[in-house]
């Protein structure tokens, strides 16, 4: 009896091969399971990992700044109320790399927000204000020396 090869109870191992065609040779070529994971860890040599950081805000006005990381950054911000005027400095044009993104989650409102692009050409999108439970991404170019709203 043959084991049908397209069964989910096969597991996949590390050595295990996928085959793929590569548009810019017009070839096709195989690459093993554990190839094929280092990739998808990281993207053209930048580790798609999230460093976390916290700010904690209990006062009006308040300035968070982003600190500078080689990966990109998730920028979590739990006030203790209703914020009247915040300030997000991103890290600065050499701290920071070609498609670098910063993302901020935000638990509370906050009437007044600005996003200081620390000597980045501009900072394109960012939001004015957020309300409970709002986030925005934020993509750096290198090129332009701005930081662009991806989402």
């Amino acid at each position: 009896m043959s084991r049908n090869p397209y069964s989910t109870a096969a597991t996949i191992a590390a050595g295990d091969q996928f085959v793929f065609w590569r548009p810019n040779s017009a070839d096709w070529y195989v690459a093993s399971v554990g190839a094929l994971n280092t990739y998808l860890e990281t993207v053209e040599g930048k580790n798609v990992s999230f460093t976390t950081q916290y700010s904690a805000p209990s006062a009006s006005p308040a300035t968070i700044t982003v600190t500078a990381q080689t990966t990109d950054i998730w920028l979590i911000v739990t006030p203790t109320g209703t914020i009247a005027d915040l300030t997000i400095t991103l890290p600065a044009p050499g701290n920071s790399y070609d498609k670098q993104h910063v993302r901020v989650n935000c638990t509370q409102d906050i009437n007044a927000l600005t996003v200081a692009g620390n000597g980045a050409t501009a900072v394109t999108g960012e939001p004015a204000s957020m309300t409970a439970n709002d986030f925005f991404t934020l993509c750096y170019d290198a090129a332009t020396s701005t930081w662009y709203r991806v989402g």
